[in-house]
């Protein structure tokens, strides 16, 4: 029975090793999936070994080497940087097995020539929800347990920073007639200055922040309210999609909504009021008590997120239009 026993330990223990002799093997012969970034978004280089060491994704290298492009499983265009110039697109022979994914996170009045795109990309990266790889500005995110909170002294009104006035943007109507019925503050070009690293610290003494999108556009909420407003823990009003819209991504009583007023006077109304009764603007974040503000930075981070879709997705799939896809979501 003795030698029996100790037979059956070899046995068992030389079936473990060869298990996980086999694993190993198997993970060893998993392929990577190679990357392209064509080109740095904005001219922005960023380091592209975080994948695995940042974001937890395995099996994806990521490479800003053209000439590794024959053999790139995927290649990850940002359009802003190509939509002059149909020239811009890869230009060689494309590997039958290599995918390319159309990354924008900027609204129709900023991107052209959507028209060079047809029938040539397999995945969509953008802020629109219903994209192959989601990619939102931010999100909110359930504590575990809810959390006290201090709201920073306010000392100051509305502020509203902005860098470009596009010419008949609703944007710019609607705070040329709200600043005839009350003060706001405005920094950017051609107003009061504001360097980076005063940015919070200056906008947290006011109680609204203006987060007015250059765009109504699906889906299409930005920095402005997720980073400049509630960063600065000053109450965003806003102005871009709906408020059902809004309300998809974030509770109803974290902002206010210029579409919940007959008018811009109406707003500036209401907007003193509030500012004249501490209870009811507290309850602006009462919200923070249960969740909390993430936002994704980092190119890195969207290149990483569009590997691992594309490890997840099905083996084909063609795009035959993304400008009718795109525009058709105004």
């Amino acid at each position: 029975m003795d030698l029996e026993c100790e037979q059956r330990g070899i046995f068992q223990k030389d079936t473990e090793q060869s298990l996980k002799t086999s694993i190993s093997s198997s993970q060893k012969v998993e392929k990577e999936l190679l990357v392209l970034v064509w080109v740095w978004p904005f001219a922005t280089p960023f380091p592209l070994d975080t994948c695995q060491r940042v974001y937890g994704i395995s099996g994806c290298k990521l490479t800003a080497d053209r000439s590794l492009y024959s053999i790139a499983d995927a290649v990850v265009m940002h359009h802003v940087d190509i939509m002059y110039d149909r020239k811009s697109l890869p230009q060689k022979p494309r590997p039958l097995y290599q995918r390319w994914v159309w990354f924008n996170m900027e609204p129709p009045l900023i991107i052209k020539n959507l028209h060079f795109l047809d029938n040539l990309f397999n995945m969509t990266m953008t802020f629109r929800q219903d994209s192959d790889v989601y990619r939102p500005y931010g999100r909110i995110e359930a504590l575990k347990k809810p959390q006290s909170f201090s709201i920073p002294a306010k000392t100051k009104l509305v502020a509203w920073v902005i860098s470009q006035w596009y010419p008949g943007a609703r944007r710019n109507i609607y705070y040329e007639e709200l600043k005839e019925y009350l003060p706001i503050d405005v920094y950017g070009k051609k107003h009061m200055k504001l360097s980076w690293d005063d940015f919070y610290q200056t906008i947290s003494k006011y109680k609204f922040y203006l987060a007015f999108e250059n765009s109504i556009y699906k889906d299409y909420i930005t920095e402005k309210m997720w980073s400049n407003a509630f960063d600065s823990w000053a109450v965003p009003v806003v102005l871009g999609t709906s408020r059902k819209n809004y309300e998809r991504f974030l509770p109803g009583d974290a902002f206010i909504h210029v579409d919940d007023f007959s008018s811009p006077k109406e707003l500036a109304s209401y907007l003193l009021e509030l500012d004249q009764d501490e209870e009811r603007y507290k309850k602006y974040f009462y919200w923070r008590s249960h969740y909390r503000v993430r936002r994704e930075t980092g190119w890195d981070n969207h290149y990483c997120k569009a590997c691992r879709a594309l490890q997840q997705a099905p083996d084909y799939q063609v795009i035959q239009s993304i400008e009718k896809w795109f525009l058709a979501n105004k």
